[in-house]
C-alpha cells in the first residue's frame, strides 16, 4: 500500500501532453515552472509511439502493439512501433533527468508525476488480432491490465531511481465514461460494444493502483464522470476539466473531497484565450466550485489541485509555458492564504 498521501496532488501540475517535438525544451519548462509537482511530458507531435496509446508500447510487459489503419493493434511480438515507443520514452526520461540535475534537484523532496493510459481506455483503443476492440474480450482486457500494471510499476521505479524522489502516477481515462455508458462503437454495425460493468472497471483500476505502489490519480476531460466508481476504487485523486462539470459532478466532487481524497481542477484553458486570464480569475474559478459545495477555503490548500483544463499538445509553446505557470501561481496563492481568493 502506498504511504504517499492523496494530498500530494493538492498543488499545481500539468496534465501530460505538450506541444512540439523537443523533449529537452519541454522538460526544461516543466521543471522550471512546476516547482511542487513536475510531470514527465508527452510529445504526441513526434508521431507514432509518442501519443497516449502509442506510449503503452513502451510500458506493456510481454504484450506488443503495432499500427493498423484505425490505430494500434495487439501483436504477437515487438516490432518497429514498440521499439520506437521505448526509444521516445527513453529520450523523455533522459531530458527530464538532465533538467532535474541542471536545476540542482538531486535528492530533492519534490515529487514527480508520470502518466499512462488507464486500463479501460487502453483496451478500448487497442484492437485484437481479429480487429475488434480489446475491451470486448474479457480475457484480453484482463491480460492488458495485468501487463499495463506491471509496466507502470517498472516505469515508476525507474523514474524514482533516476531522479531520487517520490513518483506518483496519473492514469488517463478519456474513454472511461463512454465505456461504462455503452457509447463505444464496434468496428461494424453488427459488432456492438457492450457497457463495461462498473465493478469490473473498479477492479481493473485497483489492479493498476496496487501495482504502482504510490498515489494514483485518474484524469478525464470527458463529461458524466463516474464518481460512485471513483469512490469505490483505491485511487487518490481525480483530475477534471471544469468546463464539463454538471450538478451531478459537483455532488460527486463534494463526496470525494469529504472522503479525504483530492480533486485536481482544470481551470486554466488548454488553448490560449483572448484575453489571457489573470491569476485572480483562475483562482476565483477554482474557489467558486468549492464555495458552491460549502467547503471552507482551506480545502483549496489541502485537497484541491490546479491544472490546465486538458493536455497542452494543441497549444503554442508560449501558451503551454504560461498555462502551467498560471496553475503554479494559483496553487502557491492557495498554499499561502486560501482565504484571500474572492
Amino acid at each position: 500500500m502506498s504511504t504517499i498521501a492523496p494530498s500530494v496532488f493538492a498543488t499545481a501540475t500539468g496534465i501530460g501532453s505538450w506541444p512540439g517535438t523537443s523533449a529537452r525544451e519541454a522538460a526544461g519548462v516543466v521543471v522550471g515552472e512546476l516547482h511542487t509537482l513536475t510531470h514527465l511530458v508527452e510529445l504526441p507531435g513526434r508521431g507514432v509511439g509518442a501519443d497516449l496509446i502509442g506510449r503503452a508500447g513502451a510500458l506493456l510487459v510481454d504484450i506488443a502493439i503495432d499500427t493498423v489503419p484505425r490505430g494500434y493493434r495487439i501483436t504477437p511480438r515487438p516490432g518497429a512501433v514498440a521499439r520506437r515507443a521505448s526509444s521516445l520514452l527513453g529520450e523523455d526520461l533522459d531530458a527530464l533527468e538532465e533538467a532535474w540535475e541542471k536545476a540542482g534537484l538531486g535528492g530533492s523532496a519534490r515529487p514527480v508525476k508520470v502518466q499512462a493510459p488507464g486500463p479501460i481506455t487502453l483496451a478500448a483503443e487497442l484492437e485484437t488480432g481479429s480487429g475488434h476492440r480489446a475491451i470486448t474480450d474479457l480475457g484480453a482486457l484482463r491480460d492488458l491490465t495485468a501487463s499495463l500494471a506491471e509496466g507502470i510499476a517498472v516505469h515508476r521505479a525507474e523514474v524514482a531511481r533516476r531522479l531520487g524522489t517520490d513518483v506518483v502516477v496519473q492514469l488517463d481515462e478519456p474513454l472511461l465514461s463512454a465505456a461504462l455508458l455503452g457509447r463505444l462503437t464496434g468496428v461494424t454495425g453488427i459488432t456492438p460494444v457492450h457497457p463495461v460493468d462498473e465493478a469490473l472497471a473498479v477492479e481493473l483500476l485497483d489492479t493498476c493502483v496496487a501495482a504502482a505502489g504510490t498515489a494514483v490519480a485518474v484524469h478525464s476531460c470527458s463529461a458524466e464522470l463516474p464518481w460512485k466508481l471513483f469512490q469505490r476504487s483505491t485511487i487518490s485523486a481525480v483530475s477534471v476539466d471544469i468546463s464539463t462539470l454538471a450538478a451531478a459532478d459537483l455532488d460527486g466532487i463534494g463526496e470525494f473531497l469529504e472522503a479525504g481524497r483530492t480533486v485536481l481542477l482544470g481551470v486554466v484553458p488548454a488553448l490560449e484565450p483572448a484575453p489571457r486570464p489573470t491569476v485572480d480569475e483562475v483562482a476565483a474559478a477554482a474557489a467558486q466550485i468549492t464555495d458552491r459545495l460549502g467547503f471552507a477555503r482551506t480545502v483549496l490548500q489541502e485537497r484541491v489541485g490546479v491544472t490546465p483544463a486538458c493536455g497542452l499538445a494543441g497549444a503554442t509553446p508560449g501558451w503551454a509555458r504560461t498555462a502551467v505557470g498560471l496553475a503554479q501561481k494559483v496553487a502557491d496563492r492557495f498554499e499561502q492564504d486560501p482565504e484571500t481568493n474572492s
